[in-house]
């Protein structure tokens, strides 16, 4: 499997609308200070906050991160911690811009519920009914699509469909979960067509003008040139900055920690929507599968007790209350935000680094305290995990010694198939392929009985020139996995070579 089919949100840019820019209040100057003390009396979350995530970041690698914490529904701290990039010494700042990834899906959320509102659209009608031609041809199925499945990822969609593949509904939608940022742009298309305007203008008229979100924009900006996060690589090297034109419902937000507070301060309150439109927003549509985020291909063994997806949402039900909470992965950014209803407290914390998760477990429980036990559904490795530490090793030392200095507790389960398969993609991506092969070697030797490790050493064996033992291994996966496409398709690929 590729790189880009293991990130949960990975972009997609082909194919849609490029959107006019609309004037929007000025932003604000990213030179001020980059803490910015909102109340005079700090308590002890916030002395813990301010101590702690500083050392986080030195052991995650981590270049910048800028974090906001709401109280009684209002912004009550924001601080920037760290550089916008590893080679400049430019200070993170609460204005400080960076990928929201899929922080963008409960912000788009909201302004579909804005349009239920004003009577435009109904969470229940088929989201056929708002377009002029089918999304996809040849399946009834898409029919029984609506906003409301859309909004808890009930498509029947994949995340995303890969370059190059047709979109196909995978199984009855409403049936069950399964995250789909495909589904979010099927519903950007209907409201579209609805409002008449492009996804961002109608977001800025509809949600960041009225909220004061000077500073967030579904496309990107000009002014974003020079107060923009640049993302990095687990090594802290920077990334490419991607500076979308296309609007994407799912993954294109670009926002500030101050701008995603006051879009907190405004679920938490209710401003904006009626009662009962955020009591549909705060309820639990669905269970979740406690072993992934999306599977399309079987029904869940079991359903989790404790957590749901709501309307753009992840719901966490525990004896302490009840909890909202999104992640977002754009590869090089990642970001978290988490809220109690009860207390109308918050805390929303964005990254510049692909190791941005791997300390926001810490974090989301010094400023809000719970157990969040999402951390444990989405499955993001810990900065003190082993995974973590043999990923050093193996920058620092080489994969083979790597191996042997830490074969002991990689073969006591101690760290994940994903795990190993990205660390193996992310030495590709530096054209180690050496490495690369070693550790793709090591995932078939810890995983034998997966699809996905044969698929990921056959595409490394490729990117070497080693024709032979790329068939071999795509040959392996199609065997354990008849339907893997890429496996498929990469085989057609090198027998035609």
């Amino acid at each position: 499997m590729t790189l880009a089919n293991t990130i949960a949100s990975s972009l997609p840019v082909a194919g849609l609308l490029i959107c006019a820019t609309l004037a929007i209040p000025s932003s604000p100057d990213s030179s001020r200070s980059r803490k910015v003390p909102l109340n005079p009396s700090k308590d002890s979350a916030i002395a813990s906050l301010e101590r702690d995530i500083p050392g986080l970041m030195e052991q995650a690698t981590l270049p910048g991160l800028s974090a906001a914490v709401v109280r009684n529904g209002q912004t009550y701290w924001l601080y920037g911690f760290g550089v916008m990039n590893a080679t400049s010494s430019e200070a993170v700042t609460p204005d400080t811009v960076f990928e929201a990834a899929s922080l963008s899906k409960p912000v788009f959320a909201y302004g579909v519920l804005k349009l239920v509102d004003q009577g435009k659209l109904s969470l229940d009608t088929p989201l056929t009914s708002y377009l002029s031609k089918p999304y996809i041809e040849g399946d009834d199925r898409l029919a029984k699509i609506t906003a409301r499945f859309v909004l808890s990822h009930r498509t029947g969609f994949p995340n995303w469909r890969g370059d190059g593949n047709s979109l196909t509904i995978r199984f009855t939608p409403g049936e069950r979960f399964s995250y789909s940022g495909e589904g979010f742009v099927y519903l950007q298309r209907a409201v579209e067509q609805i409002t008449g305007k492009p996804l961002n203008d109608f977001m800025t008229e509809a949600v960041f003008i009225p909220l004061g979100m000077a500073s967030s924009s579904y496309t990107w900006r000009p002014d974003f040139d020079r107060r923009a996060a640049t993302g990095h690589d687990a090594d802290a090297q920077p990334a490419d900055k991607r500076k979308p034109k296309e609007a994407n419902a799912a993954a294109s937000l670009h926002t500030t920690a101050r701008d995603y507070a006051l879009f907190l301060s405004a679920v938490l309150t209710g401003t904006g929507l009626k009662p009962a439109t955020l009591g549909e927003m705060e309820t639990p549509q669905v269970a979740l599968d406690p072993s992934c985020t999306n599977r399309t291909d079987r029904v869940p063994r079991e359903l989790s007790r404790n957590l749901f997806w709501g309307l753009g949402w992840g719901i966490e039900r525990t004896e302490k209350g009840v909890s909202l909470w999104h992640w977002g992965d754009n590869g090089a950014f990642k970001c978290f935000v988490a809220a109690k209803l009860k207390d109308k407290t918050a805390i929303v914390m964005f990254t510049n680094s692909e190791n941005g998760l791997a300390i926001a477990k810490p974090i989301v429980h010094d400023a809000i305290g719970g157990q969040q036990l999402a951390f444990t559904w989405i499955k993001y490795d810990s900065y003190d995990s082993v995974a973590m530490r043999f990923a050093r090793a193996v920058r620092l030392k080489g994969a083979s010694q790597a191996i042997a200095d830490l074969a002991g507790l990689l073969k006591s389960d101690a760290i994940s198939e994903s795990s190993v398969n990205s660390l193996g993609y992310g030495l590709l991506s530096h054209k180690q392929t050496a490495d690369a092969i070693r550790i793709f070697q090591l995932n078939v030797e810890l995983y034998p009985d997966s699809a996905n490790t044969y698929d990921s050493l056959g595409e490394a064996y490729m990117a070497a020139g080693d024709k032979a033992q790329a068939v071999k291994n795509y040959e392996k996966s199609l065997s354990l996995n008849p339907q893997n496409t890429n496996a498929t398709a990469m085989l057609k690929r090198l027998r035609e070579m």
